[in-house]
């Protein structure tokens, strides 16, 4: 009888593979086995605390993952990823499937059941090369936006809150990705989806679904060993347009981004510029959104690391772009026209596979519609008028 490995024994116990089914007499390879040996299961579990200093919390600021979390305890999100991964191979193939559950996947791409649901589809998609120079890989599926200096996966990040420049970009496309390393120095991606805005399988409403895509391109520099200090350092630049869901209408995105190494030991730097173009055809109007930030970072010691991001970013119009802001005019408070945000992180891993971190952010509505405070509305008459929003945070995940 073929011996069964722990892997297997594991996926069993999940329910994904049938003992029955593999557990039997044969001497040659399965080739159930032989796949699944090669797949990895990885994932985390974040949570947090909230606790926003102040007299209410009806509106406080509308950046990404922010709403429903204040003065209180917050399971976030719980991300459980299956994946095998491209090997070196001419024809390598594999696979990606990246499940989130939680209020952080509320609305993230309607995948599962109704805009509500807290169970979302994040990536899935099969990864291919094709033998083309140094090798052309390949994604058709759904798969996470190429632009932004942030991503979903908050361990992922230097901070614990998102930026403002990251909640008005994509998200996630359902197409084709194809990216291309040209040398050690120029990396090149190119892409085309359904739409600008996340949805499985969704598309542009109407006639001209079969025209009107969404198109991506970015490209990578990174700097040699023979640049010193600099070695390792990245310059990106990418460009998102199609169509907007959350807005009915078209969205082009503009994303520069980079991370520079020091010649201090621990430190580096780095920075973005977003810029967002949407159109709103009822209004006959262009909004616009923009976003400058800089980060640095300083790794003290093996466990201790400290971050900090300050950010200036601005909405015209009283309209927002979509992302994760609000959709269409201001109905609430939350998104100023000009906001100013300093953010401060202190990381230490005391714990094997737990990122935890104290976080302290301060948001300044610089012009426009105020913060919140204990009236729903604020900054129409009657309501409350605070510039200032503080949250301090203490942010826990599991990475297994």
């Amino acid at each position: 009888m073929t011996k069964v490995n722990k892997w297997t024994l594991g996926l069993a116990a999940l329910g994904l593979v049938s003992l029955p089914a593999v557990v039997q007499a044969e001497e040659k390879p399965n080739q159930l086995l032989t796949a699944l040996s090669s797949t990895t299961i990885s994932g985390y579990v974040d949570t947090s605390i909230h606790w926003n200093p102040g007299s209410g919390n009806a509106n406080n600021p509308a950046f990404a993952f922010n709403a429903g979390k204040s003065d209180g305890f917050n399971l976030d999100v719980v991300n459980v990823t299956l994946e095998k991964a491209l090997d070196e191979s001419t024809w390598s193939a594999g696979y990606k499937v990246e499940l989130i559950y939680g209020p952080n996947a509320v609305g993230f791409n309607n995948s599962i059941g109704s805009a509500a649901s807290d169970l979302s589809i994040k990536q899935a998609y099969v990864a291919l090369r094709a033998p083309v120079g140094n090798g052309l890989d390949l994604k058709l599926g759904t798969f996470d936006t190429i632009i932004g200096y942030e991503v979903f996966n908050a361990g992922s990040n230097p901070n614990y809150t998102r930026s403002w420049g990251y909640s008005f970009e994509p998200t996630q496309h359902t197409g084709l990705l194809g990216s291309y390393q040209v040398n050690k120095v120029v990396g090149v991606s190119a892409g085309i989806a359904n739409t600008w805005s996340a949805g499985i399988n969704a598309r542009k409403p109407g006639g001209g679904s079969e025209s009107s895509k969404t198109w991506m391109g970015a490209v990578t520099l990174t700097a040699p060993d023979s640049m010193g200090f600099l070695a390792g350092s990245a310059l990106y630049l990418g460009a998102v347009d199609g169509y907007n869901g959350l807005i009915g209408n078209d969205t082009t995105s503009y994303y520069i981004g980079a991370t520079l190494a020091t010649p201090i030991k621990g430190v580096k730097i780095g920075g973005s510029l977003d810029y967002a173009v949407a159109d709103y055809s009822h209004k006959f109007k262009r909004g616009t959104a923009e976003a400058a930030a800089f980060y640095a970072s300083f790794q003290a010691t093996e466990k201790l690391s400290l971050h900090a991001r300050a950010e200036y970013a601005m909405v015209s119009e009283g309209y927002s772009t979509g992302g994760q802001f609000n959709n269409g005019p201001f109905s609430v408070g939350g998104i100023p026209h000009e906001v100013l945000s300093l953010t401060g992180t202190l990381q230490y891993d005391l714990w094997a596979n737990v990122i935890s971190r104290l976080e302290v952010r301060w948001d300044d509505a610089l012009s426009g519609r105020p913060f919140g405070g204990t009236v729903s509305g604020a900054g129409i008459p009657g309501g409350a008028h605070e510039k200032n929003a503080v949250l301090v945070a203490l942010n826990v995940i599991y990475k297994f």
